[in-house]
């Protein structure tokens, strides 16, 4: 990791210029973003790009368009995985999934979704629990490239022997073999479980509620926001959870010092799973 000197005022005011312009000119808002996060990426940029200074990738991103679109993949974090965490599943196999048994249809938001394993991985554990058919799964990212690469239903190969470890290891019933094809050098899911699944483009800095949902799963994606914006996100969030929704959140992440601190009860503290309560 690149080793960062202390920021000093011009530095701070130059980055604080930066985001105002991606802002106004671009409609893109990274303003309320952790400090050190976005500061980081930046200086990424200005390395890459073979510059020396905040303003002057300023003028670059404002004046060429490959280096805006550059600089905003640098800030989209892209870490994922086919049941990554499987405690996690372990968990909501055992302490949510008998909450919603008894609901008509089932709502599933995963938010800040990247390319759309946690959300295929969900799609297996309702489909194992008998759950799938009566269920909606919606994933978003604010990245545009890794929702049409999570439209693609598919990975690739590297990754099939960590993925089969981890669907194990969350509680998985069968083979992942059972969910997955092999075609030349990517691995397709079976194409029941992408029908379930509606990927969107979806800003959570920005953009508002576009329904009601049951759960919604947004995990280690909040830890990049600065206060401002957690609270807006989970304002967001409670406005779009039905009565007595399920909210998961990472596990460095939580309501805890939020404005929603009581309206909410742990289901399980260890993996940040609370209940709606009012």
């Amino acid at each position: 990791m690149m080793e960062m000197d202390p920021i000093d005022e011009l530095e701070r005011i130059e980055i604080e210029l930066l985001l105002e312009a991606l802002y106004r000119h671009y409609g893109v808002d990274f303003r309320n973003y952790a400090f050190p996060v976005i500061r980081r990426r930046i200086w990424y940029r200005i390395q890459s790009e073979r510059l020396r200074t905040v303003s002057g990738l300023q003028e670059k991103v404002l004046h060429d368009p490959l280096i805006f679109k550059r600089l905003t993949d640098d800030f989209s974090i892209n870490v994922t995985e086919l049941f990554r965490d499987p405690s996690f599943f372990i968990t909501f196999r055992s302490k949510v999934v008998p909450l919603l048994r008894g609901l008509p249809s089932i709502r599933i938001w995963h938010a800040g979704c990247s390319t759309g394993e946690e959300a295929y991985s969900m799609a297996i554990l309702l489909h194992e629990e008998g759950l799938l058919e009566k269920s909606r799964i919606y994933a978003t990212d604010m990245n545009e490239e890794v929702i049409e690469e999570a439209k693609l239903e598919s990975f690739t190969l590297d990754r099939l022997p960590k993925y089969a470890r981890n669907y194990m290891l969350a509680g998985g019933k069968k083979l992942l073999n059972h969910y997955v094809t092999v075609s030349k050098a990517r691995v397709d899911f079976q194409s029941f479980l992408g029908s379930k699944i509606t990927f969107a483009q979806h800003n959570l800095a920005v953009d508002e509620s576009f329904n009601e949902f049951h759960v919604i799963i947004c995990r280690n994606v909040l830890i990049y926001f600065n206060s401002y914006l957690q609270n807006r996100v989970h304002e967001l969030f409670h406005t779009s959870l039905s009565s007595s929704g399920i909210l998961g959140l990472g596990h460095k992440e939580s309501i805890t010092f939020t404005g929603f601190t009581d309206c909410y009860r742990e289901i399980e503290p260890n993996e940040k799973l609370y209940r709606k309560v009012k």
